[in-house]
């Protein structure tokens, strides 16, 4: 018999995965949250704050900027590196993450964005400099973009320490006011993580198998998109060779229909372990992991969202930089608000609640609440309504 899970089920088990589920409030570790989500994404934007502090407050309400900045430039505790996208990953993560550095070197050697006008001479002089400075950030180089000028151009300096980082030549050393400085890799990760040596397989194998532990449930798409560290065929080998391990479940969706998926051995054991959540109102991160996969939480939710900062404005259906409100299992609506930090006001821009959900005085209460949080978490001292 395929093990079955209804919606309502799935969806609590989706956010219990994904620290969802208790209260946001207690004794904080950083680290283990950021290990149990996998990664978290880094994003520039501090429309209130940067998503990546958002993301790791949502679960934690004790916490604040300077932890994270703490984990990596003091304890060396996480990386950086890309995912789907820049992101910060635990430390421990390093030996498995060594493929994705020859991946990316073979992609960018495809690239003619950065093989031209990018020599190797241009990156031994930036390696030359560190080595002998120490960290650096873009800004202690002063190369300029030549010729047309389009979006995403990048001055000769830039297309180096790209290179160099994305192949694992460089890390992060620390960020000052997000502004990222580069060092040497030998001088950010310890020695005892750069020896370590695990045969391609096996890095595969841990990767797809991580994946599936902070998925619950998922295809084999979803298993290959989680790190976007793998190819497909990849990840079919993986199944292929792991499939007495793993357990053929049916997902329902919001409209009833039955998901072919699979879940880890232990999924019956998660189901168990699954209880109702917290009926605190919370205000997600528009790239909070709980809701990177629009069609999953299309599907799961019945939410039909999108971040709409790269649309003309006059394009929008909803606004700039809009948050999605969940409150037990249920996404209840969504909320445009951005930081005054002159007058240190949070202000509220539009709301609309979903569609058939109600907002009786105890809802709004609820998100009052929630919008003081934030902002006592931005820095700002009060809320102002528009």
């Amino acid at each position: 018999m395929v093990l079955k899970i209804k919606n309502r089920t799935a969806r609590r088990l989706w956010l219990t995965t994904n620290g969802l589920s208790a209260t946001p409030t207690g004794s904080i570790d950083v680290l283990q949250i950021i290990k149990n989500l996998g990664f978290v994404q880094l994003d520039t934007i501090q429309n209130v704050s940067r998503a990546h502090h958002h993301i790791l407050w949502s679960r934690n309400q004790n916490y604040r900027e300077g932890m994270l900045d703490k984990l990596l430039a003091k304890e060396r505790a996480v990386f950086e590196h890309f995912t789907h996208d820049a992101s910060i990953l635990p430390m421990e993560f390093y030996p498995m993450w060594k493929r994705q550095f020859s991946r990316m070197a073979a992609r960018m050697q495809k690239s003619d964005y950065y093989r031209t006008p990018l020599g190797k001479t241009d990156r031994d002089d930036v390696r030359t400099r560190i080595e002998e400075e120490g960290p650096l950030s873009t800004h202690a180089f002063d190369t300029r973009v030549t010729g047309e000028k389009k979006m995403w151009s990048r001055p000769p300096h830039k297309l180096a320490l790209d290179h160099l980082w994305y192949t694992g030549e460089l890390s992060t050393s620390h960020r000052e006011n997000f502004r990222k400085f580069y060092d040497l890799t030998e001088r950010v990760i310890p020695l005892e993580l750069r020896q370590q040596v695990h045969e391609g397989e096996a890095q595969i194998n841990w990767l797809c198998n991580a994946a599936l532990n902070r998925l619950a449930f998922g295809s084999l798409g979803d298993i290959q998109r989680f790190w976007a560290a793998t190819e497909r065929a990849e990840v079919q080998n993986w199944a292929a060779h792991n499939s007495s391990k793993l357990i053929p479940v049916e997902i329902e969706d919001i409209d009833g229909n039955w998901l072919k998926r699979i879940a880890p051995a232990n999924i019956e054991d998660r189901l168990n372990a699954v209880s109702s959540p917290t009926s605190r109102l919370r205000i997600l991160n528009p790239f909070d992991p709980s809701i990177r996969d629009r069609t999953r939480l299309a599907k799961l939710f019945g939410f039909d969202y999108r971040i709409e900062i790269f649309v003309p404005a006059a394009k929008r259906k909803w606004g700039y930089y809009v948050y999605p409100l969940l409150e037990g299992d249920r996404f209840v609506g969504r909320i445009e608000v951005k930081a005054d930090r002159k007058s240190r006001i949070l202000k509220v821009v539009q709301f609309w609640p979903e569609p058939c959900i109600k907002w009786p005085e105890s809802r709004r209460a609820k998100l009052v609440k929630e919008l003081e949080r934030l902002a006592r978490f931005a820095n700002l001292n009060a809320v102002s309504w528009a």
